[in-house]
């Protein structure tokens, strides 16, 4: 039997598991838009299995990341019961598919569930806000999923401080709400820090970072004044990637990386366990394309850095 730690988080003996509502996922979890943009389909059987391997039990995925769920889906076969399933709805698809009307809501559920081969979701998520659907209407159709049996639990991502509150608000008495939210966060995107984490702290709401290790500039991958390796995500991205590639994140970069090695880690293990500190973040979603990165993220998630670390973590982070 699993024993409590501290606060909402409880250690299994292979890796440290936090609360999401009623799930109850590993602080690392795996991050799959990958799966569906940079990988060729035999490719992620072995990550999958890996992560189980590890201890993963929280596999992330998106309608919106090309195949990923259904290869996510095939990959997991004969051991859904074994891992909890997190999808998101409502990011433009095109032939005017997207939103978070309840009509799109419920087709949308429907070819999730087709595509990942199973029969419910565990955490449903509204993957950006639909100015043109009031939130509540949102609400009540994925309380019918709730009601249904086909979704276990909802929550939401990119949303603001405000728009959290206001769905929080419209919730109606005795129905589900959001439990989560994703959003952009790791240590050199602190935004949320101000307004959005405050509010996931005030409503219970677990955190779930995306962009944990800063789409690979957190690991080493990239160097500074050099062009992003064929094959990495910045290097898909082309001219958008230099908004993220810039000297003062690399300045930090090679602080944190000083740091760590100091402190016999990586620049990955730190980024990782500074996020799996954070008491309001329920797990650490880092993506990977071969095992043995699912493996040095799921290692991460064994350094427990101290109070006085954190302090000296963050100031370097926000130096200059």
């Amino acid at each position: 039997m699993p024993g409590p730690t501290t606060g909402h988080e409880w250690y299994t003996g292979l890796m440290r598991t936090k609360r999401i509502g009623s799930l109850e996922v590993s602080v690392v979890g795996l991050g799959t838009n990958n799966f569906g943009f940079a990988m060729e389909a035999d490719a992620v059987g072995p990550v999958v299995d890996r992560a189980i391997e590890a201890g993963i039990n929280f596999f992330d995925t998106a309608d919106s990341y090309g195949a990923s769920e259904e290869r996510l889906g095939q990959a997991l076969k004969g051991r859904r019961d074994q891992v909890l399933i997190a999808t998101k709805f409502g990011s433009p698809m095109g032939e005017g598919k997207g939103g978070a009307s309840p009509a799109y809501v419920r087709a949308a559920a429907e070819r999730s569930l087709r595509k990942l081969g199973t029969d419910r979701i565990d955490l449903y998520q509204l993957h950006r806000p639909d100015p043109n659907t009031p939130i509540a209407e949102t609400l009540g159709a994925l309380g019918e999923l709730v009601a249904e049996g086909k979704v276990r639990e909802i929550g939401c991502s990119n949303f603001t401080a405000a728009m959290l509150e206001e769905a929080n608000q419209a919730v109606a008495d005795g129905a589900p709400k959001f439990v989560s939210v994703q959003n952009h966060y790791n240590l050199l995107h602190r935004d949320d820090e101000h307004e959005a984490i405050p509010a996931c702290q005030k409503l219970g709401l677990a955190y779930l970072p995306f962009f944990p290790l800063a789409s690979g500039l957190l690991t080493g991958k990239y160097t500074r004044g050099q062009a992003p390796p064929e094959g990495t995500r910045m290097h898909r991205w082309g001219e958008r990637a230099a908004g993220v590639l810039t000297d003062a994140n690399f300045d930090v970069v090679d602080r944190l990386t000083a740091w760590a090695e100091d402190h016999g880690h990586s620049i990955l293990d730190l980024a990782i366990a500074w996020l799996a500190s954070k008491p309001f973040v329920a797990s650490v979603i880092a993506g990977a394309t071969k095992p043995e990165q699912v493996s040095a993220n799921a290692a991460a998630s064994d350094w427990i850095l101290s109070d006085t670390e954190i302090a000296e973590v963050d100031a370097l982070a926000t130096q200059g």
